[in-house]
């Protein structure tokens, strides 16, 4: 008798005995002799086994952020499931490279980028960051990646003071695993800081016409901005550039050798006059400004906003700005300060991310 006539026998003995769950077990052991039936039976297991774990993990690192165990970064206010989200986006197929610090998302970051924080860490996975790695916490990784998450097609970032391509590399590899087309544009004030983005860009795979990487620094208005040179790139991220420059500030800088002139870019001509799925903003103290200044921008084409925040200040800015114009909060962290000869210095930006309320 073969495969195919047992299967008929046992569909027919369902029919007539009485013993259901007898019947249903020899089906589905027949069923099981099927490879391609076998293979998705596995498959299903192995999927259902990596959840659990998942969870058993998540449990464990919810047990020991609680208050009182050190970590701050488990207190953020959130309208969606951000360790869901993270979870989602995490690889289980990762190999280490013997060059690179790879993430659970894949993307791999050379070393050279953060000598001081990555120094003698290439050929290691990173476990997913919860509640936090060396760059970003839940709150950060959740809002961009909630971004990827509300995409569909394609998915277009933008990221002001982009540095290396961080969050276009972040999202642009987690859109592509979902299968989105991508669009990555960033901007950036340091030269060499550029120059990694490049690096970062081919190292993980995304082509000359998936991304662009223009030097100069975003404004509320077209003009001339004035950035700093530094001496060592991979050791400084957090230099302010001097907007709207004076004649008299364009002179002393010009003659101090220690700023550079540069193009100063409005939103309008950064999203080229399209929507984009996630705007990314880390502009060292300027995102209010930025915010206020350039709200029917915003509106008009941009879908997700995360901010890196700089002073509570700050924070109270941007909500009243975004509040105002309809978009929702859906993700917030404050920033964390402490406190030096009773006044607040942050230690730790703060996390908003806003999605437009309307359709664009």
């Amino acid at each position: 008798m073969n495969e195919t006539d047992g299967t008929q026998q046992i569909v027919r003995s369902c029919w007539t005995s009485s013993l259901i769950p007898e019947a249903l077990t020899m089906l589905k052991t027949a069923a099981l002799r099927i490879p391609q039936i076998r293979r998705l039976w596995q498959d299903r297991a192995s999927l259902l086994a990596q959840r659990d774990a998942l969870l058993r993990e998540n449990q464990q690192l919810r047990a020991s952020g609680e208050p009182g165990s050190g970590s701050v970064f488990f207190h953020y206010n959130c309208s969606f499931d951000a360790i869901g989200a993270m979870n989602s986006h995490a690889r289980s197929d990762l190999q280490a490279h013997p060059s690179y610090v790879t993430n659970f998302l894949g993307v791999k970051v050379s070393p050279r980028f953060f000598p001081g924080i990555l120094g003698g860490k290439a050929g290691t996975v990173e476990p997913i960051p919860i509640p936090a790695n060396w760059h970003a916490d839940i709150a950060e990784w959740a809002a961009a990646l909630r971004a990827v998450d509300l995409a569909s097609g394609r998915f277009r970032v933008v990221e002001l003071g982009c540095g290396w391509g961080c969050w276009l590399n972040n999202t642009g590899v987690a859109a592509r695993n979902r299968g989105l087309e991508v669009e990555l544009i960033g901007i950036e004030g340091d030269s060499e800081h550029v120059a990694y983005a490049h690096e970062a860009m081919a190292t993980n795979g995304f082509s000359e016409k998936e991304f662009s990487i223009i030097h100069g620094v975003a404004a509320p208005r077209k003009g001339v901005a004035l950035f700093p040179i530094v001496e060592n790139p991979g050791a400084s991220w957090g230099s302010e550039p001097i907007l709207e420059a004076s004649a008299a500030q364009i002179k002393e800088a010009s003659t101090s050798g220690q700023y550079q002139q540069l193009d100063a870019v409005p939103l309008v001509e950064i999203v080229k006059g399209e929507p984009v799925d996630l705007l990314h903003i880390d502009i060292q103290g300027g995102e209010a400004d930025f915010v206020e200044a350039a709200i029917s921008d915003l509106n008009k084409f941009v879908r997700y906003i995360v901010i890196g925040t700089h002073s509570r200040q700050i924070e109270g800015r941007i909500m009243t700005a975004l509040l105002n114009e309809g978009w929702k909060l859906e993700m917030e962290r404050p920033a964390i300060i402490e406190l030096v000869d009773g006044r607040p210095r942050i230690s730790v930006d703060g996390v908003q991310g806003w999605r437009n309320a309307f359709s664009i």
